[in-house]
């Protein structure tokens, strides 16, 4: 038994819905491997879980598994704002968040992420990047400002299969967006951050957003 098998046999096990989406993805899907799948989705069910958060945005909805998993651990008012650019999956993944018991927290919008960020009005306790590698920082920086003093953004696929330790190809602009975006946040003070070498990786950050005010308090002095 290898290792992802016993992972698996010794954790939560899908829900029937869910496993049923999984298998559904890999038969009719061109690139199945971009659902979280079972493993991913226990570790996003139990931060959730762990957090209760009232408002969660996830950038790259895909089938829907993801947002499911979050919405999980949502507080009782809380809601799943998830957003994808591919109307082409739309009927697939709707057709699934409305089989889930927590169809009623997940708000799926199709559109440009980087246009609909902007536009607004919430404050997230949590943020799950996993849209167009290349627009990662972008991304970031478009959420930054409405995730809560002491929440939390987690980037997907930032180990990239190892691609990230490499010099990229000229036209891989996925790798370098990726190995740009992950410079980027070990730059900043701002922040804690933690790379999980799950799956395809996994940055885990920490916004403090009192410590960069009293920051620029003190410069504004100076």
């Amino acid at each position: 038994m290898n290792i992802e098998n016993y992972i698996l046999s010794h954790s939560q096990p899908e829900s029937e819905l869910l496993a049923r989406l999984d298998r559904e993805a890999n038969v009719r899907l061109l690139h199945p491997r971009m659902v979280s799948g079972h493993i991913q989705g226990r570790l996003l069910s139990t931060i959730s879980y762990m957090m209760r958060p009232s408002r969660i945005l996830e950038i790259g909805t895909y089938v829907g598994y993801s947002a499911m998993c979050l919405a999980e651990g949502l507080a009782d008012d809380g809601k799943v704002i998830t957003i994808d650019i591919d109307d082409e999956i739309e009927d697939m993944a709707r057709e699934y968040i409305s089989q889930s018991p927590y169809a009623s927290k997940i708000d799926f919008r199709i559109g440009d992420a980087l246009e609909l960020i902007p536009q607004m009005d919430e404050t997230f306790d949590l943020v799950f990047i996993d849209g167009n590698k290349r627009d990662y920082i972008a991304y970031f920086e478009a959420v930054l400002p409405k995730v809560k003093d002491g929440g939390f953004i987690l980037a997907d696929n930032t180990l990239w299969a190892g691609k990230v330790t490499e010099k990229p190809a000229s036209n891989d602009y996925q790798t370098k967006g990726l190995i740009a975006f992950n410079d980027y946040i070990a730059t900043r003070t701002d922040v804690d951050r933690f790379i999980l070498p799950l799956r395809d990786g996994l940055t885990i950050i920490r916004i403090r957003h009192s410590e960069r005010s009293e920051e620029s308090y003190n410069n504004s002095k100076i």
